[in-house]
């Protein structure tokens, strides 16, 4: 068999995976490419006939891994999606929030021009409706069987609901092997979700890299840390507390840890605005799979009731309320989306808010280069929103405490536990340069094989 790497090589974002058993042709994976400054154009254009694919596997739901089936679906794939059911509803979620996103895009690009002009969207509703009809659930842990001699099972990675590393059993002329694919890889203890949990011995893994080579901090707890900042921005001083954040996954860790916060009396109460009606649809998702939390949520709900509401949280729904909160001159914490600032109600908080000395950003994810998340991060002394260049004077800061990616340990604990007589090779993806090259060094002297992949390269294996 083999493996081409088509999207997340040398890169964060973009995840496709095609695995080729004879005549078969497997997708793990199928997002978005966001580490271009015409990202939209390109992921219309695929390196192989979506045709030939026979069958597509989610690992989770997050946009730079589901992102582009309905492109795939579009272009002439007419397989099956396999995923997990938390995963198959979150997924849907965020496509139809792309296709949102898309419109407005071309609505902003065509304001002035002629009519029809700039890109078109990747896709429309009627495209994610057709996929989200393709897709065919199954439970962790259940063997499943996809063709003769094929064999998938979903194994739970944390990271996100549903998330699952995707292990496939192949048998092909009388030889069996095992190839795993990790997705993205969570962290222990993280708040909502379970821990990962080790993975069957393999011939072949392909890994994420995301975090390869850093420690996530570990000298705080992230209810300590966000203890410490609200404090500071909305309590000594009457300042906003601004917190970008995914709408799905992340947003709902901080709120869970938010409640545990202030339900415990350690601060007064602030008033906590969570703008975006995507988060609050993806919160009715975690209360339908609530069986699938982690033992701590499941515990606070057994004591305290619902983990996602608590007296000083309002979702915003509407646009007008969204806007009135300019108008609110009380501290208050604003969480929205999107967790790199690339679009989303968050711009407009940002506008607002970014020559505003009393405000605080707190970024709590990755931000791809590229993005404005990116360039805030590194220190940019001016950024362009709403075809304006303004100062940053907010203060901007940044704690990887609710990061969903586990970090070096936790991508080598996935590694070390593998017996090094079989498995046979590491393919590193999804991760920069440095993640990679740190994360490879440590599998090879831990007596693995590790091989940085390249975009297109086939590996015979």
């Amino acid at each position: 068999m083999n493996l081409t790497i088509w999207g997340a090589a040398k890169q964060v974002t973009g995840s496709m995976h095609l695995l080729e058993v004879g005549d078969y042709s497997i997708l793990v994976d199928c997002g978005l490419d966001y580490e271009r400054d015409t990202f939209q154009e390109e992921n219309q254009y695929f390196p192989f006939n979506p045709a030939s694919i026979d069958v597509v596997i989610l690992t989770h739901a997050h946009i730079d891994h589901s992102g582009n089936l309905p492109t795939l679906l579009r272009m002439g794939f007419n397989g099956q999606i396999l995923c997990t059911p938390p995963t198959a509803d979150l997924t849907e979620l965020l496509l139809m929030d792309s296709v949102n996103i898309f419109l407005s895009k071309q609505q902003k690009r065509s304001r002035g021009k002629r009519s029809g002009s700039g890109p078109k969207p990747l896709y429309l509703h009627k495209h994610v409706m057709d996929t989200v009809e393709r897709f065919i659930t199954i439970g962790f842990h259940k063997i499943f069987q996809i063709r003769q001699g094929i064999s998938l099972q979903f194994i739970p990675v944390g990271h996100l609901l549903g998330a699952a590393a995707v292990v496939l059993e192949i048998e092909e002329q009388g030889v069996t092997k095992k190839i795993a694919f990790t997705g993205d890889v969570g962290r222990r203890n993280y708040p909502v979700l379970v821990d990962p949990q080790p993975l069957p011995a393999v011939d072949y893994l392909v890994t994420e890299s995301t975090y390869g080579g850093r420690i996530h901090s570990k000298d705080t707890t992230i209810t300590a840390k966000l203890k410490d900042i609200i404090e500071e921005t909305c309590i000594k001083f009457p300042g906003r507390l601004i917190i970008p954040a995914f709408s799905i996954g992340r947003t709902q860790a901080l709120v869970f840890t938010l409640n545990k916060l202030f339900s415990s009396g350690e601060l007064p109460p602030v008033k906590i605005f969570v703008d975006s009606p995507l988060a609050e649809f993806a919160t009715d998702v975690y209360r339908k799979h609530h069986q699938l939390l982690n033992d701590e949520a499941q515990d606070f709900y057994h004591r305290s009731g619902d983990e996602f509401e608590f007296d000083s949280l309002s979702y915003v729904q509407d646009k007008r309320e969204s806007i009135s909160i300019s108008n609110y001159h009380e501290p208050c914490i604003i969480i929205s989306s999107a967790g790199m600032l690339e679009g989303g109600r968050i711009q407009d908080h940002l506008y607002h808010n970014i020559q505003n000395y009393y405000c605080t950003i707190l970024f709590i994810g990755y931000c791809a280069k590229g993005t404005l998340g990116h360039r805030l991060l590194r220190g940019d002394s001016i950024v362009r929103l709403r075809h304006r260049d303004l100062s940053v004077y907010a203060t901007i800061k940044k704690t990887d405490l609710l990061s969903g990616h586990g970090d070096h340990d936790d991508l080598m604990s996935n590694i070390v536990g593998q017996d090094p007589n079989q498995l046979k090779k590491v393919f590193l993806v999804h991760g920069e340069d440095s993640s990679l090259s740190s994360l490879a060094s440590a599998i090879e002297a831990a007596g693995y094989t590790a091989v940085i992949a390249e975009k297109g390269e086939p590996y015979i294996l």
